[in-house]
C-alpha cells in the first residue's frame, strides 16, 4: 500500500486554513488598500504595504500567543497591525479607516480553483475550517466565499494564535477524531509545521513554489493548487 493509500483510509476530516488558503488574502486586501492608498497620495506599492500588513499581523499575533495573557480577537490584532504600518508608512489615517480595512477580510474571495476542488473532496471527507479569524468573523465571511464547510472553528476556542499546539488540539476534540485522523491544509508552512507537530497529518499547497525548510516536521503532501490536493485524495 502506498503512503497515500494509508493517508487516504486514516483520515476523515480535511481540515484548512482560511485565509490565504481557502480565500485570496493578499490579491484581496491589495483590490481594497489601492484605492485607499491612491486617496492618500502615498505613492508605494500596494501589494507590498499589503505584505508589511499581514506580517506584522502575524508578528503580533505570535506574540500575543506567546504572552501567555488573555487571547487578543483577531480584529483587534488587525487593527494594531495596519495602524502601525500606516504610521511607520507615514500615512495620516483615523481608526475608522483602520477598521474599515481590517474589516474588508470578511469579505475576501477563493482562490478560483477552490470550490470545484473542495467540491470533490467533500464526496470523501467532512470539510472543516481552524482560523485564526474572530467567530464572527468568519461567520460574517460564508457568505462571500460560499463553501458549505461542515463545520468552522475559531482559534478562540482554544485561547491562543496558531501555531500553538492548543489550537490544533482543541479543534480535533471539537469534532471527536484523533489528531492523525485529520488532514490538515494550509499556504504557510508555519501552520502546516504546527498541525504536523501537534499530530496531524499535513498538506502544503504550495502556491509560490517556495522550500519548505529544514524542519523536521514535513508535510505528507506537498501539490501545487488545491485542484492537485483534490486528485490526490479524493
Amino acid at each position: 500500500m502506498s503512503d497515500i493509500d494509508a493517508l487516504k483510509r486514516t483520515v476523515k476530516v480535511c481540515m484548512f486554513d482560511q485565509y490565504g488558503t481557502v480565500v485570496d488574502m493578499q490579491s484581496g486586501l491589495t483590490e481594497i488598500a489601492t484605492p485607499y492608498l491612491k486617496s492618500k497620495g502615498w505613492i508605494g506599492n500596494p501589494g507590498a504595504f499589503v505584505t508589511w500588513w499581514r506580517r506584522t499581523h502575524f508578528e503580533n499575533s505570535m506574540i500575543d500567543a506567546l504572552l501567555h495573557r488573555d487571547h487578543t480577537s483577531y480584529r483587534e490584532i488587525g487593527h494594531r497591525s495596519v495602524a502601525l504600518v500606516l504610521e511607520r508608512a507615514g500615512i495620516a489615517h483615523t481608526m475608522d479607516e483602520v477598521r474599515a480595512l481590517v474589516g474588508a477580510i470578511e469579505r475576501l474571495r477563493c482562490f478560483p480553483e477552490v470550490p470545484a476542488a473542495l467540491a470533490r473532496l467533500q464526496t470523501r471527507y467532512q470539510l472543516v475550517v481552524l482560523s485564526n479569524g474572530d467567530p464572527d468573523m468568519l461567520e460574517t465571511a460564508k457568505a462571500h466565499h460560499g463553501i458549505p464547510f461542515d463545520r468552522v472553528i475559531s482559534v478562540a476556542e482554544a485561547k491562543a494564535f496558531k501555531p500553538h499546539v492548543a489550537t490544533y488540539a482543541k479543534a480535533a476534540e471539537l469534532i471527536g477524531l484523533g489528531l492523525d485522523e485529520i488532514l490538515f491544509v494550509a499556504n504557510h508552512a508555519f501552520d502546516c509545521i504546527g498541525a504536523k507537530s501537534a499530530g496531524m497529518r499535513t498538506a502544503f499547497i504550495d502556491r509560490r513554489g517556495r522550500p519548505f525548510g529544514i524542519t523536521p516536521h514535513q508535510p505528507d503532501i506537498r501539490v501545487p493548487s488545491m485542484t492537485d490536493l483534490a486528485t490526490v485524495m479524493a
